[in-house]
């Protein structure tokens, strides 16, 4: 939970995760579907269906134990090289070098290291300065903790506290003056904007949903129905029941994802065809008033809450 997301809003999510989820089991067993409702609204859904994947294997492969070695760990679904070396270190004390984003500048500032730290030379680099500094495997557990610590709080990206810094007198980059240039910036590049023309369909105080596919934008939850275009968009909500009353526009609104900008155009139809509200193939009608437990991206909630304020449909008669 804490990859990419930040504790103060890590916090309430993991209290609930684990009280739903007690242990590896649990997890194991738990339908997905539940497995992404509580984690709706964190975000970098890949993690939670990495999460659910690990738990089988470990309940399939390894008997409920949790492996132990770097090796080992590494070879779970999400668990790359540098969270498989913290796992290690912490848990079980192996001398298993990490490379997050905070090691990565400590090191290239401690060594002058030039270069984009992402690129695959300037890696490997980081990766064999990370394993050469490693301490004795008693001392792993500190050693891992303060080295991410040391990046999280002192070496920071903007004016790092070097005069704080337990290492300042072997820093390069300090003894060049060049902390404020290393590790070397990626190269930024415009983030696309894609539309998105989002339907609302509205039946008896339910909603049309549609289960995403496991793999993409939000794979595995409940999202409103999307389409490329508005003219889609009015033909599937006249297949729904909608084509005698007008479509009801929203006010748009982008969401920003990793590596592109979903600029939202949302539509209210409400639909009243006999049979309109059947559930078929991915599709389902969710009662507004439980949308609150539905697994659904945060844009996808926000909507739909404000949708249940404005057209006041708190209950339904569909479940």
């Amino acid at each position: 939970m804490l990859q990419q997301t930040q504790v103060a809003t890590v916090l309430g999510y993991f209290q609930r995760f684990i009280e739903r989820f007690p242990d590896v089991h649990a997890l194991a067993r738990a339908p997905s579907e539940d497995v992404m409702a509580a984690w709706s609204g964190l975000g970098y859904y890949a993690r939670a269906r990495n999460l659910h994947a690990s738990a089988r294997a470990i309940v399939e492969h390894h008997g409920g134990r949790f492996p132990q070695t770097c090796e080992a760990l590494a070879r779970l679904p999400g668990i790359g090289r540098s969270t498989a070396g913290a796992i290690a270190a912490f848990c079980f004390g192996e001398r298993a070098a990490i490379l997050d984003g905070n090691v990565k500048r400590v090191l290239a500032r401690h060594w002058a290291i030039e270069g984009d730290p992402a690129g695959s030379a300037v890696a490997a680099r980081l990766w064999a300065l990370a394993q050469r500094e490693l301490p004795s495997a008693r001392r792993m557990a500190a050693y891992t903790q303060a080295i991410m610590d040391l990046g999280a709080t002192v070496c920071t990206r903007v004016r790092p506290d070097c005069a704080r810094c337990p290492v300042q007198a072997s820093c390069l980059a300090l003894r060049l003056n060049r902390t404020a240039e290393l590790p070397t910036p990626r190269a930024r590049r415009a983030r696309p904007v894609r539309s998105a023309h989002v339907l609302v369909a509205l039946d008896a105080g339910a909603v049309l949903l549609q289960r995403r596919d496991p793999r993409g934008i939000w794979g595995g939850l409940l999202c409103l129905p999307e389409f490329a275009s508005k003219a889609a968009l009015v033909r599937r909500a006249r297949a729904l029941g909608a084509g005698g009353r007008p479509l009801v526009p929203l006010p748009p609104r982008r969401h920003a994802l990793t590596h592109l900008t979903l600029a939202i155009e949302p539509y209210v139809a409400v639909t009243d065809a006999p049979g309109s509200g059947v559930e078929s193939g991915s599709s389902r009608w969710v009662a507004l008033g439980k949308i609150d437990q539905a697994a659904l991206p945060a844009p996808h909630r926000v909507l739909l809450e404000e949708v249940r304020a404005t057209f006041g449909l708190r209950r339904g008669r569909r479940g």
